[in-house]
């Protein structure tokens, strides 16, 4: 299975301004998933897709080249993920380089090990539309997440009246940001992930699926990597 590696970096960052050419414990971001990446695949089917040439300097301090530049109407806050992977497909495609899936690597995601990937990939085959990494969640709709009723009154959100206990309820995930792995003819099927309906899970521990969105989520960052990365 021929895998294409897909780090989107955009430069327009608000929530962390910087952050993927940001110093995390020393390191620039944008290097943990490129040399995550670089674990299982050569620099040639390693895409860091970007827009800004800060980022791509940082990326050449470790010896990546990145292949191309973003245009400017994939760089906006607007502009979503499967724009941006069907972008870079097409460039390689444009070159006669075709790919069987894509491994999508949110560069905010540091904290992945290499035994994530290793477990995940087996779990993806051609009958699936994608696989992503998940961390369950407290926060249930069968115990403790709520909605408004026509008159503005609180209710659970599903299975009112069936549980109890916290215990009792079924588990419920998130996407974590850390991993997708994505079927490259379902991306040409469907008009966005949206209409995936094939979707199995990888899940994390949560302390691995940190996504860095804002200052406190940095603070957090630093706080791993002083007291757990190297467990």
């Amino acid at each position: 299975m021929k895998l294409l590696f897909i780090i989107p970096a955009r430069g327009g960052s608000k929530g962390i301004p910087g952050k993927n050419i940001k110093l995390l414990n020393g390191k620039p971001l944008i290097h943990y998933s490129i040399e995550y990446a670089r674990l299982f695949a050569p620099d040639s089917d390693i895409c860091v897709t970007t827009d800004d040439v800060k980022i791509a300097d940082c990326a050449r301090q470790i010896g990546y080249e990145v292949p191309f530049m973003r245009p400017d109407a994939l760089a906006t806050d607007h502009a979503g993920s499967y724009e941006v992977v069907q972008h870079a497909l097409a460039f390689y495609k444009d070159r006669g380089l075709e790919y069987d899936a894509v491994v999508l690597l949110q560069a905010t995601s540091p904290f992945r090990e290499k035994k994530h990937l290793e477990e995940a990939l087996p779990l993806f085959d051609k009958t699936v539309d994608m696989v992503v990494s998940v961390t369950e969640t407290a926060f249930n709709p069968y115990y403790n997440l709520f909605e408004e009723n026509e008159n503005g009154l609180l209710r659970i959100s599903k299975g009112a009246g069936k549980y109890t206990r916290r215990q009792d309820v079924p588990p419920v995930y998130a996407y974590n940001g850390s991993i997708y792995i994505i079927n490259s003819g379902s991306l040409a099927a469907y008009q966005g992930f949206s209409g995936f309906r094939a979707i199995k899970k990888y899940a994390m521990e949560a302390r691995y699926a940190l996504d860095l969105d804002t200052p406190a989520d940095w603070e957090y960052a630093e706080y791993i990597c002083k007291n757990y990365v190297h467990e």
